[in-house]
């Protein structure tokens, strides 16, 4: 990832859901993952696939072999219920996180904001 002190998780975070939309191999997560983030992100494959198997070793995903567009084999991955169920999990305690995060951010500013 673009940011070497991202936080661990966040990119089977980012796996879950944007499976969640589609099933797709790990070339199109890339691919995905730097347009939707607006190439903040750029995820390798060093750091992807490990990721990806994670989470089919937990069985948050299912990976079947299926041709591609160019005739390759490619691993396919979807989500599965118990993916579906952690996903959910997760994005309540993002949720919870970034406000925490976003309140301590804001602390410096809103001191500023008062009185000595």
């Amino acid at each position: 990832m673009t940011n070497p002190n991202f936080l661990t998780g966040t990119l089977e975070l980012i796996v879950l859901q944007l499976l969640r939309a589609e099933p797709t191999n790990g070339y199109d997560l890339t691919l995905r993952i730097q347009a939707i983030s607006r190439d903040v992100l750029n995820v390798n494959a060093g750091s992807l696939y490990p990721a990806l198997y994670r989470l089919e070793q937990r069985g948050l995903l299912k990976a079947e072999w299926a041709e591609s567009d160019t005739g390759r084999q490619t691993n396919g991955y979807s989500l599965t219920a118990a993916g579906g169920k952690h996903l959910t999990e997760q994005r309540v305690s993002w949720a919870r996180f970034s406000a925490a995060l976003a309140t301590i951010l804001d602390v410096e500013r809103s001191a500023r904001g008062k009185a000595p």
